[in-house]
């Protein structure tokens, strides 16, 4: 499957930004719950996504039924066989669309990007372009 190097370089970079996301909740917060017996330690795996409590990861939606559009939605969950209060959940996840908020102008300069409440969630909207394609 053929993937423009334009389209490559977007995706590497946000997932850059996600892995930092990562990063932050650990460091503040990978410790709030017993992490799942089937889960590796944080930075046990070559992926951030695949290891520690929090998972964190972009996911491209349409929009289809969304005021917002389309976007990357702002994937979150923790690890963990215990029940997280939808209250830490809900602060757990704006503190990474914060980050990501904050971090956005570093990794993508130049491009006008931002993060909104989508329903429950955070998405990341804006100049998806990749300019000329030739």
């Amino acid at each position: 499957m053929y993937i423009h190097p334009k389209l490559a370089a977007f995706t590497a970079t946000l997932e850059a930004l996600f892995h930092e996301a990562d990063e932050f909740l650990e460091d503040e917060w990978g410790g709030s719950f017993p992490l799942h017996p089937n889960r590796p330690r944080w930075r046990a795996a070559f992926n951030p996504e695949m290891d520690g409590l929090f998972e964190i990861a972009p996911d491209f939606t349409l929009g289809i039924g969304s005021e917002r559009g389309r976007g990357y939605r702002v994937s979150f969950r923790a690890a963990t066989l215990e029940r997280v209060p939808s209250e830490q959940a809900d602060f757990l996840m704006g503190q990474a669309a914060a980050f990501i908020k904050r971090k956005l102008p570093d990794y993508f300069p130049g491009r006008h990007l931002e993060v909104v409440r989508d329903g429950k969630g955070f998405k990341i909207i804006g100049d998806f372009s990749l300019g000329s394609v030739s």
